[in-house]
């Protein structure tokens, strides 16, 4: 095949973000040659939603080790890499694989685009920057890394060391590398039904009690579409916020359950008990389902806040009302959710 325009190379492309990505290569660079990155091409090829993106190429290959691919001639004048590949697990049990794909997957993609000679955009998390106990404490690109807080909660972790390891590397490289830190992404066409989980459980009633803490979120449709502006800025930021809307842990839940059509029926816990339920729960064995993790509950004390300087001067970003975000989340999952 006659690479008809720039060639992107996808990783993480199975999953929510990565889907939209692809969509907004699509929309806004027809002429675009997209390759994915896959541990099975005929898992991606069986993917019900990827029909309508037509021809979309795949390599197969690990994140990790990429001497087995590398030289695919299809990777041949390779332009940019979106790296979104990203094991998410909210607790400290057996994270040697998590750690191991988010920092060592990172660290390879800033090799392979310092070999290619091409951009990479590296989707780490606002939590890197923005966690504070005290709501309305939003921060720009140029904030100090919340180690102190998140130290204890690996994936948080696992993202400030990739963004330390790969910054340091591209440095080293001369790579071009480009950071982005969105906060929790809703919007339509989530398959996974896992970055909108919270909304799931509004519909489902399955949530009978929250903490007085934070939520920060966008719509993945404006944050795929800032992300495709990035990567073909003439000179980009090296870091770039993505700003949306921001409240307690309440106020999101409420304005879910009213979109939905939906009583509020849950409790506001005191962090103090829940947490060392949670422990205790942890510490026994039992693992009771009906308890999170620790460090979900934890996390859910804090408050999440991101704020940008260039986003919208750089990206013509804008974040759409949350209203109509939550509204196109709920429709999409009431219409795809096996048991809607």
């Amino acid at each position: 095949m006659t690479a008809a325009g720039p060639a992107y190379l996808i990783t993480g492309a199975t999953g929510f973000l990565g889907r939209h990505i692809l969509e907004a290569l699509k929309r806004d660079v027809p002429q675009a040659r997209l390759i994915v990155l896959v541990r099975d091409v005929q898992s991606w090829e069986s993917q019900p939603w990827r029909e309508p993106l037509g021809d979309v190429e795949a390599v197969s290959g690990s994140l990790v080790d990429t001497e087995g691919w590398k030289t695919d001639a299809r990777l041949a004048g390779l332009k940019g890499i979106f790296h979104l590949a990203a094991e998410v697990k909210h607790t400290r049990r057996d994270t040697d694989s998590m750690l191991r794909t988010n920092i060592e997957g990172t660290l390879a993609m800033v090799r392979l685009a310092a070999e290619k000679s091409c951009r990479v955009l590296f989707v780490s998390t606002s939590g890197a920057v923005s966690c504070s106990k005290q709501p309305g404490k939003g921060v720009y690109e140029e904030a100090p890394y919340c180690e102190d807080v998140v130290r204890d909660w690996p994936y948080y972790a696992s993202k400030i060391r990739a963004e330390k390891d790969a910054g340091n590397l591209a440095k080293a490289l001369g790579a071009d590398l480009v950071i982005f830190r969105p906060p929790v992404l809703l919007g339509p066409g989530d398959h996974r039904f896992r970055s909108t989980s919270n909304v799931l459980r509004v519909l489902r009633r399955k949530l009978p009690f929250i903490l007085d803490g934070g939520m920060s979120f966008i719509d993945i449709r404006d944050a795929a579409t800032a992300m495709v502006r990035a990567m073909r800025h003439e000179s980009p930021k090296p870091v770039y916020h993505l700003s949306g809307t921001a409240g307690t842990l309440d106020e999101f839940f409420r304005m879910v359950a009213k979109q939905a059509g939906l009583k509020p029926s849950w409790r506001i816990l005191p962090g103090v008990l829940l947490r060392w339920a949670s422990r205790a729960n942890a510490a026994s064995g039992l693992r009771l389902h009906l308890l999170p993790d620790p460090v979900v509950v934890e996390m859910a004390s804090h408050y999440w806040d991101v704020r940008s300087r260039h986003a919208e001067t750089d990206l013509g970003y804008q974040s759409r009302p949350p209203e109509r975000t939550i509204a196109d989340t709920i429709d999409w999952m009431r219409q795809n959710h096996p048991q809607r």
